[in-house]
């Protein structure tokens, strides 16, 4: 009988585990004007949970990712950015729960940063551009602006264009405290050091004077002002690692002095208690006393773990059409996929957990090749149909994988010359190399040093229909025009520049079979001679 009691007892506790989970690497927190509560995002949707830690309430619960939730200030709202209506717009909702309102209902990412102080509306960045100048030059892709919108919806007001990654007011209104953004370099890139480093500026609301006040040349990122207007709480790298600093009156005080992980998401509530991450879990630091990790629980269905069947129809990234013109091969989520041009069959060729991409044909439309990072870098795999009686990959039952090209390099965009016997491909992001299929030997056709890749598949190439040659971009050493190259796959790998304008072309292409070229030329459209 005791046994039985014992077993039983375990079992119950098994369970309470299961049901209910610590959480960790929770996104966006941020601490309530009184310090009591934090809100944050975890795995898309918003949660509360007490500042001494506990099982959190869920906020939401929606299908769409909910994310960047801001507390009003007198702590009844939280407004978010939610993707519900196909990207992020601005939502507000009371912190009891019940139907959010949308706020903002422009195609542009709009997220929110703060209340004013009145708590009438939520200021919010967007990339939209809707203004006529920008204070560094116009480019809606790279710089988000400043609006405010009421709480009840309505006409957004632009308040700034200095191009701002994240923006905070002051407890009277007439200070915002923002991180400027100067480049694509990614938010989360460690020990980043150059002109396009992150800083912290003020802007004064009614004069619209701005003032840069860190000095740091790394980063500085995220500001948030000191409650009583004193000073402002800020990340910064100058100790080697992301830790928090306090900045009055141009002193510096450390406030964390973390030497492994960076700290991220920075809030701070009325009572002074800062709020953060670090190292994949919720700590509070009241000012003047030692951080303590917050315990999270999350207690839900466990609908994050259920199977859910998907169309491939939409999302889909690539696609190429087979040589005979009877199959399409595409990218959906990271896998590949081979679709009937006629009829609804569809197979999937891969199934695994990293990302599969670039897909293309062999000339005898028998087998396909992608690039894959399964082995910790990008390589180039190839998938043939085993079954001489099964002429489609659609309707194919057995298919064999084999490793084309893997190295410890980065190896992808690969394609193969028309007549099969050749595969060109991209490796390290900026050399051209050709791989015999025959003797299995790699030759280098457009070295390292001429084109610089920022983002995968920025440069291309194509190869003539006859595989003597192949057209690709060639940025000649300079970072920002591009020529088109004519390189001779044979031995001697002479380049030719056929179109020596000095304004650069892009998206060239055979015409004519081997007799003819098109492309794209900015000639006529940058006037500028300098």
């Amino acid at each position: 009988m005791n046994k039985l009691l014992i077993i039983l007892f375990l079992g119950m506790t098994t369970l309470k585990l299961d049901a209910q989970q610590q959480a960790h690497w929770v996104r966006y927190p941020s601490i309530s004007p009184d310090g009591t509560q934090i809100a944050f995002s975890y795995k898309g949707d918003i949660y509360i949970v007490p500042v001494k830690g506990g099982t959190a309430q869920a906020l939401t619960m929606h299908e769409a990712y909910d994310k960047n939730p801001v507390w009003s200030h007198d702590g009844k709202s939280i407004a978010f950015a939610s993707d519900r209506y196909g990207n992020f717009d601005v939502f507000v909702m009371p912190v009891t729960g019940g139907n959010p309102l949308r706020l903002t209902h422009h195609s542009s990412a709009d997220i929110p940063q703060d209340f004013t102080p009145d708590n009438e509306s939520v200021l919010f960045l967007s990339a939209r551009g809707a203004g006529n100048k920008n204070i560094r030059f116009y480019s809606p892709r790279l710089f988000q602006n400043l609006y405010q919108v009421s709480v009840n919806g309505g006409r957004p007001i632009l308040m700034s264009e200095a191009g701002m990654s994240t923006a905070r007011l002051n407890a009277s209104g007439d200070q915002i405290v923002f991180q400027d953004k100067k480049g694509y370099e990614d938010h989360y890139r460690k020990h980043h050091t150059s002109s396009v480093t992150r800083d912290i500026w003020a802007l004064d609301v009614k004069t619209k004077q701005y003032k840069k006040i860190s000095t740091f040349s790394g980063e500085d990122l995220e500001p948030v002002f000191e409650p009583g207007n004193t000073g402002f709480y800020y990340l910064t790298e100058s100790s080697g690692s992301l830790n928090i600093a306090l900045n009055r009156n141009g002193q510096e005080q450390s406030i964390t002095n973390y030497n492994t992980h960076p700290v991220r998401n920075l809030s701070v509530s009325k009572n002074n208690t800062l709020c953060y991450t670090y190292n994949g879990d919720l700590f509070i630091q009241p000012a003047n006393d030692r951080a303590s990790a917050v315990l999270v629980l999350i207690q839900n269905d466990g609908r994050n773990n259920s199977e859910k069947n998907l169309s491939v129809s939409s999302g889909i990234t690539q696609f190429v059409l087979s040589p005979n013109g009877k199959e399409i091969a595409f990218i959906n989520r990271g896998e590949v996929f081979v679709t009937a041009v006629e009829g609804t069959q569809t197979k999937r060729i891969t199934n695994t957990p990293v990302q599969e991409r670039m897909v293309q044909w062999h000339p005898d439309g028998r087998s396909l090749i992608y690039a894959t990072e399964r082995k910790g870098s990008w390589d180039i795999y190839k998938s043939s149909i085993s079954r001489k009686e099964e002429p489609y990959f659609f309707a194919s039952t057995l298919l064999n994988e084999e490793q084309l090209v893997a190295t410890e390099e980065e190896e992808f965009q690969g394609k193969y010359s028309p007549d099969g016997k050749e595969l060109a491909f991209i490796s390290n992001r900026n050399v051209l190399k050709i791989l015999n299929i025959e003797s299995g030997q790699t030759r280098t056709i457009l070295p390292e040093g001429r084109n610089y890749s920022y983002a995968d598949g920025d440069w291309d190439f194509v190869w003539s229909p006859d595989s003597r040659y192949i057209l690709s971009d060639d940025g000649e050493g300079n970072w920002f025009t591009s020529n088109v190259a004519l390189i001779s796959t044979d031995e001697t790998k002479t380049i030719i520049h056929p179109f020596p304008s000095g304004y650069g072309q892009g998206n060239v292409k055979w015409a004519i079979g081997n007799k003819a070229m098109t492309w794209l030329s900015a000639k006529n459209g940058r006037r500028s001679h300098a």
